[in-house]
């Protein structure tokens, strides 16, 4: 795998959903900061990530996120967390983890996760990063 540099957290995501890869898109075109770097949960380095913190595949299907060496926030959390980064009006978000358990959100978040296919529909591959975004995206080094 190629090194993070420091200060750099790690989306990982759902690369066949197309809800998941608009997001993606939604939070490389905000991320100012460049602070964002992404892998596909089906990806060599995706299931690797998973496996080093001991996160169930099959139970976290759709986001996760990493900061490395500090912690990883799943589902709800995960969504809340990189809002907060994106800053502006997308940062008040977080009044979420103030104003309703992560059980409830989780809920609302796995709803939605549940049917994302059927609602956004998915694609047979992870579709491949435009030359300018390559640099975001971890890639498994051979």
């Amino acid at each position: 795998m190629e090194t993070l540099e420091a200060g750099k957290k790690i989306i990982l995501f759902d690369g066949v959903c197309n809800l998941c890869n608009s997001s993606v898109q939604f939070v490389i075109k905000r991320d100012k900061k460049d602070i964002f770097r992404f892998a596909s949960l089906q990806s060599e380095v995706g299931q690797r990530m998973l496996k080093e913190r001991s996160i169930d595949s099959a139970q976290t299907d759709s986001i996760v996120l990493i900061e490395p060496n500090v912690a990883y926030y799943t589902r709800s959390s995960a969504a809340i967390e990189i809002a907060k980064e994106i800053g502006g009006l997308w940062s008040l978000l977080s009044v979420f983890n103030y104003i309703l358990p992560e059980s409830i959100r989780d809920s609302i978040y796995n709803f939605i996760a549940k049917n994302r296919y059927k609602w956004f529909g998915k694609k047979e591959n992870c579709p491949l990063p435009t030359n300018e975004q390559k640099k975001k995206f971890i890639e498994q080094s051979n």
